[in-house]
């Protein structure tokens, strides 16, 4: 692992880095990202490069966790509302929404780098398995809100709805990315919510 920055300066310049390289490798893919590209995009020197990073897989790494947090950060607010079933409908359309805008396009960023590092990087891969980790615990977080709450029954298999509905995510940001149908999407999502619903409450 590279330096870690003491200074605001050197933070800032580590994260232009980064930034510069999670753009290069959005638009080449990992194994295409060059360290020379990433420098000049970032206005970088080849020594700046390697005293914040090791090499390559030690930049991709820090591009990964990067992308954890891009993903989920932009997620924040809708996962603070997931502990009502208004909440989680709300968020199961702004990720459909999203897809909409983009035409489709793009998947999920980290299911991405999976598919490019998952199998080369045993390191990578958990960092990005970590991301999942932490999506799939703000889906049970919510779920067991609203089960303590009442808006589900207690017998509520949260462990089970929060994989599955997670599942459903990445399933239906595949098919929308393959064929730029961000009703593939909708539909994978429908799904989740129908099976949350059987566990509501009807008192």
């Amino acid at each position: 692992m590279g330096a870690v920055p003491t200074t605001e300066r050197g933070r800032r310049t580590r994260q232009r880095i980064v930034t510069a390289a999670r753009e290069v490798v959005a638009e080449n893919g990992a194994l295409g990202a060059s360290l020379d590209e990433v420098g000049a995009r970032s206005g970088a020197s080849r020594s700046q490069l390697y005293h914040y990073f090791d090499d390559k897989t030690d930049l991709l790494r820090a591009v990964a966790e990067a992308t954890n947090d891009g993903v989920l950060d932009a997620q924040e607010d809708l996962f603070a509302g997931l502990g009502t079933w208004a909440g989680l409908v709300r968020w199961t359309d702004a990720l459909v929404e999203l897809q909409h805008r983009r035409g489709g396009r793009g998947g999920c960023p980290i299911a991405n780098l999976v598919g490019q590092l998952g199998e080369r990087d045993a390191d990578i891969r958990a960092v990005l398995a970590s991301g999942f980790d932490r999506w799939e615990a703000a889906i049970r977080t919510g779920l067991t809100t609203m089960t303590r709450s009442g808006e589900l029954r207690p017998d509520t298999d949260i462990a089970a709805l929060a994989t599955s509905t997670l599942a459903s995510v990445q399933g239906g940001l595949l098919l929308a990315q393959a064929r730029r149908d961000p009703q593939a999407l909708r539909r994978a999502l429908d799904g989740a919510l129908t099976l949350i619903a059987n566990y509501r409450s009807t008192d």
